[in-house]
């Protein structure tokens, strides 16, 4: 009977032990991409890590720029029921990790070189306490004109260089009956807008105002100027924008029902998922004035319980840094690879400008984080902004009442 015992004690332990060992890597995955061009871009990453035996579920939560995943991260989170990984950005990494609640990545990160790979500056925003708790995707440039050339050809406009060109072509375009400028009307959306106006009056303007947050430059004539050119932006919105998804004002433009969209490079890969191509279907430049807005996509890392998960977490965080997804992704998404050694041969003339856009703006010192998509500042200072910049362009509100809101708002939130 001993030996029985004893025999099935050992059976026991090495079939525990087996387990354990075959434990597979899964990943519940929350993130905020369900437009065709995002929903085809993070299929790839899905893919890859089903082709490396990995279980993945997906919790996609559409709308709000993320707002609304956001909301549902908290409530995950206060249930002590987080996600395995998160789509996460800029500073909002360090909050979560200031409550605690971040895995520590560092092991994969030194593993596959990832100090090696990355430009120091978006390397630095990855890491919690000198070690990585996140694993960035990509970097898109904000700052984007999205253009129907057919459309412009027919109202005789070409691109814009300066907010004074952008007004005299929406002016003619809207003479001729077609709506200068396709947007959604939702916070985030107006807040995009609002920076890349912001940029067109100086980078230096730009880094006083949205990234110090001086009170100086919130308080200038210069700002005046800016609340004044977004009035002029109401004026050259479609009666309908009001809760319209970012990608639907896409769709505007690629079907010609308008001539203009300003819009991260996201907006490229629902013209990629479409079949367009640049130059002839569409036309990609900057926005008015000299400067590069960078958003970085990343996804930070829950502190989870469970071999499988963990497994899925470092297997995740591997392969969102490889060479191949890295190429891959972004190719579908519309933004340029965050590693600085991935090969762009593949990519389109938008990318390749973007890219070279960014090393010079980078040596110029005009390289600057996109506060309308979460990479300047705290998230209450940009509620804050945003508030008073959704309220002001969907209101009567005068230039000089909304910048001492803007002004107060700031202040109030620091």
């Amino acid at each position: 009977m001993r030996r029985i015992l004893t025999g099935l004690s050992v059976a026991a332990a090495i079939a525990f032990s087996a387990s354990v060992v075959q434990a597979e890597p899964k990943a519940e995955v929350m993130h905020w991409w369900t437009s065709g061009g995002e929903a085809a871009a993070v299929k790839v990453l899905k893919d890859e890590f089903a082709a490396n035996g990995g279980t993945w579920t997906d919790m996609a939560v559409a709308g709000g720029g993320g707002d609304a995943a956001k909301t549902t991260l908290k409530a995950r989170v206060l249930a002590g029921n987080p996600p395995t990984a998160f789509q996460m950005k800029g500073p909002s990494i360090q909050e979560w990790f200031e409550e605690g609640v971040l895995a520590d990545i560092d092991d994969v990160a030194k593993a596959n070189g990832w100090d090696k790979a990355l430009p120091p500056m978006i390397a630095a925003q990855m890491k919690c306490d000198g070690k990585y708790c996140a694993a960035p995707v990509n970097i898109h440039r904000v700052n984007w004109i999205w253009a129907n050339p057919a459309v412009m050809k027919k109202a005789g406009v070409s691109m814009p260089t300066t907010w004074d060109e952008f007004n005299a072509a929406a002016d003619k375009l809207k003479a001729a009956g077609i709506t200068p400028l396709a947007h959604g009307g939702q916070s985030w959306q107006d807040a995009t807008v609002f920076e890349t106006v912001v940029l067109g009056f100086g980078a230096d303007f730009y880094k006083k105002a949205l990234v110090d947050l001086d009170e100086k430059a919130l308080t200038s004539d210069t700002m005046i100027k800016v609340f004044d050119q977004m009035r002029k932006m109401r004026g050259y919105v479609d009666a309908n924008f009001s809760g319209r998804d970012w990608n639907l004002a896409t769709a505007m433009v690629m079907k010609g029902e308008a001539a203009f969209q300003i819009m991260g490079d996201w907006a490229k890969g629902e013209f990629t998922a479409a079949g367009k191509k640049p130059d002839v279907d569409y036309l990609c430049a900057p926005t008015p004035g000299s400067g590069y807005l960078y958003n970085v996509d990343s996804f930070a890392m829950f502190k989870v319980k469970g071999e499988d998960k963990v497994k899925g977490q470092k297997l995740l965080a591997k392969l969102i840094m490889g060479p191949k997804f890295q190429e891959v992704f972004n190719l579908n998404k519309g933004s340029i690879p965050v590693r600085t050694d991935v090969s762009l041969a593949k990519f389109d003339a938008c990318a390749l400008k973007s890219n070279a856009d960014l090393k010079a703006a980078d040596k110029a010192g005009t390289l600057l984080p996109s506060y309308a998509h979460g990479m300047a500042m705290r998230g209450a200072i940009s509620g804050a902004i945003t508030d008073v910049v959704t309220k002001h362009f969907n209101s009567d509100m005068s230039s000089a009442d909304a910048v001492k809101q803007l002004a107060a708002a700031v202040k109030n939130a620091m």
